[in-house]
């Protein structure tokens, strides 16, 4: 295989980073899009002066229609992951997701058994994997730098209220949930997979301020470890701020708007040094495609995220995927 062919389904927003990213490795083509937006397609192929790709409406017709495909970018909203990407897979090809792979635990485990039959590799795009920053913490626990963990605190504020009226991320039935399951993803992502703790309870509280999705949560969590936690996702707030706190026996690790300190009792902190970023979720999935490296971020580790955002919303008694089922969506 000489260059990839790649295809996406979804051209707003997230997409214009895949794309950028895809098209700076040497062995990438992007030949099809697909989106049921016309004027978001133009968007995208004027972005980047693809002038020969294929545009589809329905990503069904892509499927069909263009079979030299390799591989597709799903970037469409969220509770249309899981049909698509078990489409895309039964296609014999490969598949990278963005977050999260599904709305339900149960799509999350047939998702990553279809990958498992097809043969395909299954990746889901959580980008702090390879962020220096987030390498640097998970590498520090793991070594012991701090002890072993008593307590974890997570926050992400964000103006995403505000941002978001009349868009498919208020609406359950696309959505598949609020801020939580949209943003506050990728903070769970970084709580479960730079600590490599096991969640056994959680209790939340959610406000949803007048929307039809959750805005705030604030969860307590205990592990099974012996950690606690605090995860605060806070979607009502004036401007994007995101800090940990990591605290172990031996010492605690601050991060604050990419900012890292070290600290130790009665010891000056300690700021490491970081290397510069050699890698991102679109170079590392066209990597593990040529057998470069193993999948960065597999079904298996994204069904974890999938399942402790369940957790959350069953204990509080909220059922995006019911609202979404009685809307007629594809929970349905």
């Amino acid at each position: 295989m000489s260059r990839l062919r790649i295809g996406m389904i979804g051209t707003g927003g997230i997409a214009q980073w895949h794309g950028r990213q895809l098209l700076e490795l040497p062995e990438v083509d992007i030949i099809a899009i697909a989106d049921t937006s016309e004027k978001s397609r133009e968007t995208f192929t004027g972005k980047f002066n693809l002038q020969d790709v294929r545009e589809f409406s329905d990503y069904a017709e892509m499927l069909d229609q263009v079979v030299d495909l390799d591989a597709v970018v799903i970037c469409s909203p969220h509770t249309l992951h899981y049909k698509q990407a078990t489409d895309v897979l039964n296609r014999g090809l490969h598949v990278l997701i963005e977050k999260p792979m599904t709305c339900s635990s149960v799509e999350a485990k047939s998702l990553i058994e279809t990958a498992k039959r097809s043969g395909k590799i299954l990746q889901v795009s959580y980008q702090r994997h390879f962020q220096p920053e987030f390498l640097y913490i998970k590498d520090a626990i793991a070594r012991g730098e701090i002890g072993k963990l008593t307590s974890i605190t997570a926050s992400l504020y964000q103006e995403w209220r505000q941002g978001t009226p009349g868009s498919w991320r208020q609406d359950p039935s696309l959505s598949g949930g609020g801020f939580l399951m949209d943003s506050g993803s990728h903070i769970i992502d970084v709580l479960l997979w730079t600590t490599g703790l096991t969640p056994i309870e959680v209790k939340p509280q959610l406000h949803q301020h007048g929307s039809p999705v959750e805005i705030d949560t604030f969860t307590s969590i205990r592990f099974a470890e012996g950690a606690v936690a605090g995860l605060n996702l806070v979607g009502y707030a004036p401007c994007w701020h995101e800090t940990y706190v990591f605290c172990g026996e031996e010492g605690g690790i601050f991060y604050d708007n990419g900012k890292i300190t070290l600290r130790r009792l009665k010891e000056e902190p300690v700021v490491p040094e970081l290397p510069p970023q050699t890698t991102n979720q679109d170079k590392s999935f066209v990597d593990a495609i040529l057998g470069r490296q193993e999948v960065a971020v597999s079904g298996q580790f994204a069904y974890k995220v999938v399942k402790f955002s369940e957790m959350v919303y069953q204990a509080a008694g909220y059922s995006p995927n019911k609202i979404a089922s009685e809307a007629g969506g594809v929970n349905a």
